[in-house]
């Protein structure tokens, strides 16, 4: 089983693929697949950013009526 984050393992892609771009490494045959990668990883990123804030919105009230209780 790996212990490999997704979520890392997507952000050092992006980071290569944003790398590439300040390198000059894109030639325009490779331009719209590396800027379509790269807008899809976003939307994940973000996606599981809004899933993660919605949980921690609904544990911080009860994680307030803990430490209120102390």
């Amino acid at each position: 089983m790996s212990t490999e984050n997704p979520w890392k393992k997507e952000v050092e892609e992006l980071d290569e693929i944003v790398d590439s771009f300040d390198q000059g490494e894109v030639s325009v045959d490779d331009l719209f697949a590396k800027l379509e990668r790269a807008t899809a990883i976003i939307e994940s990123l973000e996606a599981r950013l809004k899933v993660t804030k919605e949980k921690v919105d609904e544990l911080s009230p009860r994680l307030s009526a803990i430490a209120d209780q102390e």
